[in-house]
């Protein structure tokens, strides 16, 4: 079978590119460019997005030529800066955090990368990558399942991935712990064996990627009273503890930021627990929202309003989105390349967790599981 293999030019997409191969397929690997000329980025090391970028993509060259495979630089700069730099900075300037992981995974990394690499006239029966998470089939659908190493498990940030896109999936690392793959890796002596956990999505400073200049704005409480403060409230998310730059006789929190009057708004630890919550920009994979829509149907089931969270008990129900709430939602490129049955504007989930947490943030993602396997997902966009 032809395989193409996302390398980022680390130890988990060398380990599967090294693992297919053993295997006996035909592997091809790739490296996308993301980072453009114009964008004057922090230079530190291990992110995604990152002045680091041509060692990175020279890291991942050496893998491959160590295995003896082929291997292209995809460019995806102008993909990359449209749909998830720009998403980033709308998001962000409406007092909304994004998470920038889920739409490059989703629009980038399984969508344009691949169509770009067939452009080149690569063809290929199966793409895979390093990605810690497991494909399934329940009812003739194909679903993502929670990875075995759950330390590591990135279920979380593919939820949006299409029919389509899982039907061309590997993850070869799925049913493997992190232990496990490094030491392939070392018995492989693969060249990134050593290498360190690559960080997320940015290392430096968000306001880089902003362009934004400082604005005064002011701190306050939940009931209006001026704490402090503050340069711009893009500088502040929601559930931030640090950084504050305001003393109180108990740690206070992000829990609110008001982008129209350029207000962050801080609380107790009581004040940022929640247990009811919106979401929208639905896309499902197991759930059939249609069948449960607007019959008062509630079902349980288990969530994650963060990666690194443990699984949640909740209980949800879909209905009738009438309003638009989130910039995102208004971006084409959000559907772009994805049928329509698969996202769901016209529907929002309400969940309402058995326990309350702290920090669900508007922007970022909810995904919801039953067991270990992903049934559906969206952008969180209101909280009480």
């Amino acid at each position: 079978m032809k395989v193409l293999v996302g390398l980022s030019g680390g130890v988990d997409s060398a380990v599967a590119a090294f693992l297919l191969k053993e295997q006996g397929h035909d592997v091809v690997c790739v490296s996308m460019a993301v980072s453009g000329s114009d964008l004057q980025l922090s230079p530190k090391a291990n992110s995604c997005l990152g002045g680091d970028e041509t060692k990175r993509i020279e890291e991942a060259r050496n893998v491959a030529a160590f295995l003896g495979l082929p291997f292209y630089e995809i460019d995806c700069r102008d993909e990359y800066r449209r749909i998830v730099l720009d998403n980033f900075k709308q998001e962000y300037l409406a007092g909304r955090t994004p998470n920038p992981c889920v739409r490059c995974n989703g629009l980038i990394k399984f969508g344009a990368l691949l169509r770009e690499s067939e452009k080149k006239g690569l063809q290929f029966d199966k793409f895979a990558t390093g990605h810690y998470a497991q494909i399934t089939e329940v009812n003739g659908r194909y679903a993502i399942q929670c990875a075995v190493d759950k330390k590591k498990d990135q279920s979380y940030f593919i939820y949006r991935l299409t029919q389509e896109q899982l039907a061309k999936l590997i993850f070869p690392l799925g049913t493997m712990t992190k232990q496990e793959v490094r030491e392939v890796a070392r018995a492989a002596k693969l060249p990134v064996s050593e290498k360190k956990e690559s960080q997320d999505f940015y290392s430096g400073d968000y306001s880089e990627l902003l362009e934004e200049k400082d604005r005064k704005g002011k701190i306050i409480d939940i009931n209006g009273k001026v704490l402090g403060e503050h340069n711009g409230f893009w500088h502040y998310t929601i559930g931030q503890r640090k950084g504050l730059a305001v003393s109180a006789d108990s740690p206070l929190y992000v829990i609110d930021i008001n982008a129209c009057n350029n207000e962050v708004v801080l609380g107790y630890e009581s004040d940022a627990l929640q247990d009811t919550f919106e979401v929208i920009n639905i896309t499902s994979s197991l759930l059939d929202v249609e069948k449960v829509e607007n019959h008062d149907v509630e079902r349980e089931v288990l969530v994650k309003v963060r990666s690194a969270q443990q699984l949640q008990h909740a209980i949800i129900k879909i209905v009738k989105n009438n309003s638009i709430i989130s910039g995102e939602l208004m971006n084409n490129q959000v559907s772009q390349n994805v049928s329509d049955d698969i996202f769901k504007s016209s529907v929002k989930i309400i969940c309402k967790l058995k326990e309350p947490q702290r920090s669900i943030t508007p922007g970022q993602s909810a995904v919801f599981y039953c067991g270990e396997t992903v049934i559906c997902g969206g952008v969180i966009c209101t909280s009480s």
